[in-house]
């Protein structure tokens, strides 16, 4: 090993604490990186295996009554490569022990063997006899919210007929990856679950013979979804079609494909933030290092070393330090990403995981750490080929010790001797206090961000929640109904108040852009479901025309004031053009809502209704639900303290997941700063230090001028930090807006506090780590002056 090499491994040992400070912040960014990158690789890998091996549909379409010839032509479609006719059906079902509602979905299994489209993947048991009417196959997630296996029974209202049905099997399907029952906002597994049944008995049941309800395709890879659609939609029309759609419409598809998105973006955004953390930290080591190594330097190269050997050395030795982090790193990240993935999988029922740590991913993270160290190390590097020897034997220019503005400003005099050193150091390095403070913030503000999502989410659900869906039960019919079914509801013991609702399927259009969405009239004084403005101000609907959520409006490219065309996909079908009359503000999903007498009127209906939301009396929950069940034209019935439950107890679990091992880098990227700041301040001032200690300074004393820096150095950054973990947050929340749900941009107090009082642990952390090197001062070294 040469000189310089020798030199380079001293060096290393010697910044062993900065050396573990960085390897800290490298650790977390590559970790961080590789749990994200590793699972959305997993579940991608997972979800592409899945469908190609269980046959997931291209196309989907819904149907009031088709006749099976009708399949013949459904084949001859250019482009369709197979045709499953089905029937589905919502039912009410009852569990022993079970006292809220619970609905479900029956599917029927029109192939015997189970080797038709969105094949059932059995968990355990087999798949129904095809002779039998008594026989189900029930989802996963179903079966294991409520404990239920092969050989237990439950009871299903099948078209107004109670029914036993025992179960044979529990499986899982490609269609429904995501398990939500439809119109809600977050799944429940414990109160909805999905059903296979065979396929003749299940026809039989609802009348069905030689007919279907449901229908879905494969296409050949070079076929074009939309004409194959608008072929479907033309075929289905007088029976009843609703508009086919594609697999970007199809509800556990999309939230999977946003969930994949989340992660892609949470992937990109903490992996730059890590980036520039790393590099700033290293930047700031090798700048502060050179600067005290200027007599070496020159002496090197008086001694013949080039510019380039020593670009070397110093380079060597910043590849050192990152090195450490590296292989830990990795580690870390893929016992993370495994862990999140086997998360992902329960709640989103596959029946596999592929999972890997994949070459690119690892070389990713290798990339990460060179780019740390390339980023970070430039202009050091730079400034070391620069300097001229004899610039760099002669002392640095003593730095200008004019009165600093603190002593301007007349606050001098409320300081004593200490604070007046501490602040005039400060002061009189500008820069190096600056890069402090900003290494500081940055920390601060990932801390914020890490806290974020967990105040947004019950936020959300708040105001979701308190302020726009005040009802307990929402009763769904099978068939719009008459408005005399509104008295039927009220004059159920324990219902307080009941509110009708009429939905009616539509795509909305607006020059080359459409959305299709769901048009939702409400009574004009609706007060259980509110709809809300930008202000969360209850928006009662107009008596003409319709209001749009702001982010659809958005996507329609309207404002208030605009007409677009609006096509119902049910009744006569009718393509009419209506004003917006406003927009209101949502955070779940996006809607159309008008006067529900607008709605009847443009389907040509008198006052049907397709349910209504009910205010039930304390105490009377279970009376009510038990009286809804036992009527037939009832769909199904959602509970929505059930539904918030639900979700806090599964969809925020991957959330906060993710949220509690960002903190915990972010707290490891906080340590980290603050002991570099407080280990590099330590070696720039130990001879100045050592100075005062000679003078007659106490211990005591130097320790709180050194200590007094670093925590007016924690303090001022903590406002910065805060404004930089907003504009994390905010890039946040740009990242994770879509048409299934906002996050709103909102911080709690206690998420600022939470980042305030990680910093000020870490400085306290830093502080006591220092004293031990402050009592090992080399007093003789402050008797040796610079030539």
């Amino acid at each position: 090993m040469n000189v310089l090499g020798r030199k380079a491994l001293r060096e290393f040992v010697q910044l062993r604490g900065q050396v573990i400070a960085i390897a800290l912040v490298m650790v977390g960014g590559i970790a961080t990186m590789v749990m994200s990158l590793s699972n959305y690789h997993a579940l991608s890998d997972t979800r592409e295996a899945y469908y190609r091996e269980y046959r997931f549909a291209d196309v989907f379409a819904r149907v009031k009554r088709a006749p099976l010839f009708l399949l013949e032509e459904l084949r001859a479609i250019p482009g369709v490569r197979d045709v499953e006719a089905r029937v589905v059906a919502g039912v009410n079902l009852e569990l022993a022990g079970v006292s809220e509602p619970v609905t479900g979905m029956l599917v029927s299994i029109p192939v015997a063997d189970g080797t038709g489209l969105n094949r059932l993947f059995l968990r355990a048991g087999r798949l129904p006899d095809a002779r039998r009417s008594d026989e189900v196959v029930v989802g996963e997630s179903f079966a294991t919210a409520n404990g239920l296996a092969p050989g237990d029974e439950l009871i299903a209202l099948i078209n107004g007929r109670r029914q036993a049905l025992r179960i044979v099997g529990v499986g899982l399907s490609p269609e429904f990856v995501y398990q939500i029952k439809p119109g809600d906002l977050f799944p429940d597994f414990e109160h909805y679950g999905v059903l296979w049944m065979a396929q003749a008995p299940l026809a039989a049941a609802y009348d069905l013979d030689g007919a279907f309800n449901d229908l879905v395709l494969t296409l050949y890879r070079d076929a074009r979804e939309a004409d194959v659609i608008d072929a479907l939609d033309a075929l289905l029309a007088p029976y009843g079609g609703v508009g086919a759609h594609g697999r970007a419409l199809q509800m556990s598809h999309r939230f999977l494909d946003e969930e994949l998105n989340q992660l892609r973006v949470m992937a990109q955004l903490f992996s730059a933030i890590f980036l520039a953390v790393s590099a700033f930290l290293l930047n700031v080591v090798l700048g502060r290092l050179i600067q005290t190594q200027r007599e070496q330097i020159a002496v090197l190269k008086a001694f013949g070393y080039s510019r380039f050997e020593i670009a070397r050395h110093y380079s060597t030795l910043v590849l050192l330090m990152v090195s450490v982090g590296i292989l830990p790193g990795l580690a870390l990240g893929a016992w993370m990403g495994r862990g999140m993935a086997n998360l992902y999988m329960q709640f989103y029922s596959f029946p596999f995981l592929e999972w890997s740590l994949r070459s690119d991913v690892m070389a990713l993270g290798v990339l990460f750490a060179l780019l740390s160290a390339a980023f970070g190390t430039a202009s050091g590097l730079l400034r070391a080929m620069s300097l001229p020897p004899a610039e760099a034997m002669r002392p640095e220019l003593p730095l200008a010790f004019n009165r600093v503005l603190s002593e301007r400003l007349g606050l001098g005099r409320w300081m004593d001797p200490t604070a007046r050193m501490v602040m005039r150091n400060l002061e009189r390095r500008p820069l190096r206090s600056l890069l402090s403070v900003l290494g500081i913030a940055m920390a601060c503000g990932i801390l914020v961000m890490g806290r974020f999502q967990t105040a947004a989410i019950e936020h959300m659900v708040a105001v979701q929640f308190g302020f726009a869906q005040r009802d307990d039960l929402t009763v769904s019919f099978v068939e719009p109904a008459s408005p005399m079914a509104v008295n039927e509801l009220a004059a159920i013991p324990g219902v307080r108040a009941v509110e009708p609702f009429r939905h009616a399927a539509v795509v909305l259009r607006h020059g080359h852009r459409e959305y299709r969405t769901a048009l939702q009239g409400l009574p004009e004084a609706a007060d259980l479901k509110r709809v809300l403005d930008q202000r969360l101000q209850p928006r009662a609907p107009p008596r003409e025309g319709f209001m749009l959520t702001d982010h659809l409006a958005g996507m329609l490219g309207v404002r208030p004031g605009d007409r677009i065309e609006v096509e119902f996909l049910e009744g006569h079908r009718r393509s009419v053009s209506m004003e917006v009359a406003a927009t209101v503000s949502e955070y779940f999903g996006v809607g159309a809502y008008a006067d529900r007498r607008t709605v009847n009127s443009l389907l040509g209906e008198d006052e049907a209704i397709s349910g209504a939301f009910l205010a039930v009396n304390p105490g009377s929950r279970d009376a009510v639900v038990a009286s809804l069940r036992a009527r037939p034209r009832v769909a199904g019935v959602t509970d929505r303290m059930a539904a918030v439950q639900s979700f806090r107890d599964t969809m925020a679990e991957g959330m906060l997941t993710f949220t509690l091992i960002a903190t915990l880098m972010a707290g490891s990227i906080a340590v980290g700063v603050v002991y570099n700041a407080a280990r590099i301040a330590l070696s720039e001032r130990s001879r100045e230090l050592a100075s005062l200690r000679v003078l007659g300074y106490t211990r005591g004393e130097i320790k709180a001028l050194l200590l007094g820096e670093l925590f007016v150095l924690s303090f001022v950054a903590l406002p910065v930090g805060f404004l930089v973990g907003l504009g994390l947050c905010w890039l946040l929340v740009t990242g994770f807006s879509s048409d299934l749900f906002r996050i709103p941009l909102v911080v709690s107090t206690a998420g600022f506090g939470f980042a305030g009082l990680v910093v000020i642990a870490a400085a306290v952390v830093s502080s006591l780590l220092m004293q031990r090197r402050l009592d090992r001062l080399d007093l003789v070294a402050a008797l040796k002056t610079k030539e």
